[in-house]
């Protein structure tokens, strides 16, 4: 059995008050870039403008968001050994940041142009990668700032903050690029420039808002570790984490549950704005007051389910979230209406933040003491592992059926199953 390496010494820290704010935004600061890249902008652009046609266009962008699913799976445990091992997460948040950045502002030169599909689809999906990598380090240093009792709490605080910060990326990306008639700032219609320039936008306001974790959040010093030596030690330890986790039940049951409702909510979030545009005919505009909305629903459940994470556990409020997904997720497939929709689409939101900052708290409780760095990173692993199969199964079924709605439904089986597996998770503590 290997010996385990204690996590690496944190830093003198500022103020908790101050390292807990810097943390929640720097969630702010990212979102914006799955917000316009990945869900309601650049995605809707891709299908309409550069794809032969706008069912092609979807089944492309899924099948780019399940291979950057296979690149992140495969990366991820090396990077985690790197972050327990060596120390210094925000140097890996660091180097991600600056990819997402670069990547955003990439697409500046994505014009309505069959010619830059390939590249457009190559960059967002590294984009896509640097940021799910950088989450993991980020995620990681939530126990430096939170103690154990109001880690639900600060969890969704984080979360709830980046719904802010989308909505409030994609008002300007509405009022200044997207709507006006006359040029702003120089930037006019032509080649879609107006909407190329939400690319840069997100990269801009990732690095507007994004430096204050390095000031007041603490990392952990270096350890002396080679990265060579870190990775080989790292990934032996996930090795024989994994061949363990037949000791620790509950963890191995989350994982897998875990595994399967996140990829579906990833797969979701991935194709909203292509559904919508697709099956309801939505414009720019509309797609943008669509996200912005949705963003409203979503911050205020990330933030509300926040206290009921601390009040009745994690695991009961992803499960309330859960069912909230499926009931809703049937309510948008089944609607023709577009206010029926919105209004589904919106109700469903709410669903989606607790989902997601329940499950980032159910890892820190369910994590051994010392080992939270891992667990993120199997967490990571076991996410991205299966991260394929939802883009994927949504671009088969809607290829094969030529119909969104046919895709959609079908992730919703994988929240079902993922809810299935929860049943058999107990937090410590929870009856």
């Amino acid at each position: 059995m290997l010996p385990l390496i204690a996590e690496p010494v944190l830093e003198p820290a500022p103020p908790r008050a101050f390292a807990t704010a810097a943390w929640c935004l720097f969630d702010w600061a990212i979102t914006p870039f799955p917000t316009i890249v990945s869900t309601f902008i650049i995605s809707n652009y891709f299908a309409k403008a550069i794809a032969p046609d706008p069912t092609t266009g979807s089944a492309q962008w899924s099948f780019m968001i399940a291979v950057a699913g296979i690149v992140i799976a495969l990366l991820s445990p090396p990077m985690g050994a790197i972050a327990d091992r060596m120390g210094h997460a925000k140097r890996g948040i660091g180097i991600s940041l600056t990819v997402l950045v670069l990547a955003a502002g990439l697409l500046w030169f994505a014009k309505p142009d069959p010619a830059y599909a390939l590249p457009v689809l190559v960059v967002s999906g590294a984009g896509i990668v640097a940021m799910e990598l950088g989450l993991l380090f980020y995620n990681a240093l939530l126990p430096s700032i939170a103690p154990r009792e109001r880690l639900g709490r600060i969890s969704g605080w984080g979360w709830a903050m980046g719904y802010v910060g989308g909505l409030i990326c994609l008002g300007a990306a509405l009022v200044f690029l997207v709507q006006p008639e006359h040029p702003i700032l120089g930037i006019s219609h032509a080649e879609a420039a107006n909407i190329r320039a939400t690319g840069p936008l997100a990269a801009i306001w990732a690095v507007a808002f994004g430096w204050p974790l390095f000031i007041f959040v603490p990392d952990a010093r270096k350890t002396g570790l080679k990265t060579a030596t870190a990775v080989r030690q790292g990934l032996a330890d996930v090795l024989h984490t994994l061949r363990d986790l037949r000791s620790t039940p509950q963890l191995a049951w989350f994982l897998i549950a875990s595994a399967l409702y996140r990829d579906g909510i990833t797969t979701i979030l991935a194709v909203g704005g292509l559904y919508a545009g697709g099956t309801f005919g939505m414009d720019f505009s509309e797609l943008i007051i669509f996200g912005m909305s949705l963003n409203v629903t979503a911050g205020l459940g990330a933030a509300t389910f926040a206290w009921l994470d601390d009040w009745i556990g994690s695991t009961r409020t992803i499960m309330l979230s859960i069912a909230g997904l499926i009931v809703f997720g049937l309510g948008i497939v089944i609607v023709h209406d577009k206010s029926w929709f919105f209004g589904m689409a919106l109700s469903l939101g709410v669903f989606i933040g607790p989902t997601q900052s329940a499950s980032r708290s159910l890892a820190v409780r369910l994590a051994p003491e010392g080992q939270v760095g891992k667990v993120f990173g199997l967490y990571a692993l076991t996410g991205r592992a299966v991260s394929f199969i939802g883009p994927t199964l949504f671009g088969w079924v809607t290829a094969t059926t030529h119909s969104q709605r046919a895709g959609l439904a079908s992730i919703l089986g994988l929240l079902l199953v993922g809810l299935i597996a929860l049943t058999k998770v107990r937090q410590p503590g929870e009856v």
